[in-house]
Parts: C-alpha cells; structure tokens; sequence
C-alpha cells in the first residue's frame, strides 16, 4: 500500500512538473524583466513604430528589456504599457514617451484623453503656450527698484502710525483718545500705496 501511494505521488508530481515550469516562466514583466538601466537626465521612452525605444539627444536606440525607472514607474517595450507606482495603468501610443523621471507626454490630445478615460474629438489640438514676457531692459529694473523703495518706504511709515495708534488705545484711559489724525495719515499713505505701482 505505501508502495502505491508513493508511485501515484510521484506520478502527480511528474505531471504537476510542466505546470509549474510553465508558470515559473511566465514571470509578470513587472517583477522580473524591469530591470533598472542607466539613466540620463534628459532620457526619453517613446513608443515608436509599435515598441518603446530609448531616445537620448536625439538619437534613438532599441530596447531588449523592459525598463524601471527610480520613481518605480515600470515601462514594458514591446506593448507600451506603463505601470505608474500609484498603480496605474496606461498604455503609449505612437508618439507618446515617459520621461526618466517617471512623467508621460502624450503626442496627440486624443492619446492624453484616452488616458484619463474619456475621448476627444478627431480634430482636437493641443492649447499653444505662448511666453507672454518680455525682455527686462536696465531702465525697466531701475524703475521697478525704485518703485520697491518706495513702496517699503510708504509701508514703514504706515507700520509707525499704527504703532502709535496702538499705544494711545492701550494706555488704559477711560475715555477713547482721539485718533482722528493719526487715521488720517493712514488713509493718506494708503492712497500713496496704491499709487506706487
């Protein structure tokens, strides 16, 4: 008897073998092939013609494994799937690419729109971002200096009133002082404050 349940155990465990070889192999990219790879700065993984290549000044190379990045955002290079730490889940498409620290950039507004779950229309673009300053000139500074001054100024002397006006309300008189003149002065410096640009 213990002949033949030591020959079925064995035959279970050599039919179980394959199963488990099998499973054993087919490790989650997220946990064995995310190796961390050197990193640049500037670093870019771009899904390009239907796999994630390393884009580095300018210049792209192919990928042979998947990628984690030092925030733990992992990046799998044949499908473009993006698992951010948070747990999130999203896929590049064409012309998309992570950045080495972990952010995606989406090439079309209909890829970002997919991204947070909902559509946006074919003809869709994404807002023009335009720098609206200008260029500071030596004379813009100076008057800007002094406009600064100015302004301390004013609010110095604004501090000193109201100083003076907390000291004659704190004497403990029993009849209010009069501080007409000292808000006076203060309505005027306010004024004075909004002048100063």
């Amino acid at each position: 008897m213990k002949q033949l349940t030591s020959l079925l155990l064995f035959a279970v465990a050599l039919l179980a073998a394959p199963a488990l070889q099998a499973q054993s192999k087919a490790t989650p990219a997220s946990a064995a092939d995310n190796k961390r790879i050197d990193l640049q700065n500037g670093d870019q993984f771009v899904m390009q013609n239907g796999s994630v290549v390393r884009r580095r000044n300018g210049q792209t190379t192919g990928l042979n494994q998947n990628v984690m990045l030092p925030n733990g955002t992992k990046v799998n290079v044949k499908s473009g799937i993006v698992e951010l730490p948070t747990g999130k889940i999203t896929t590049l498409k064409e012309g998309d690419y992570v950045k080495a620290d972990g952010g995606i950039m989406f090439a079309t507004p209909q890829s970002a729109a997919e991204a947070r779950g909902t559509t946006a229309p074919a003809d869709a673009k994404f807002g023009e971002y335009v720098e609206r300053g200008s260029v500071v000139t030596t004379n813009d500074l100076d008057t800007r200096l002094t406009d600064m001054n100015r302004r301390m100024e004013l609010m110095g002397q604004k501090i000193q009133l109201l100083n003076q006006k907390i000291s004659l309300l704190s004497q403990g008189n029993t009849k209010a002082p009069d501080t007409s003149q000292l808000d006076g002065q203060i309505r005027s410096l306010d004024e004075q404050l909004r002048a100063v640009k």
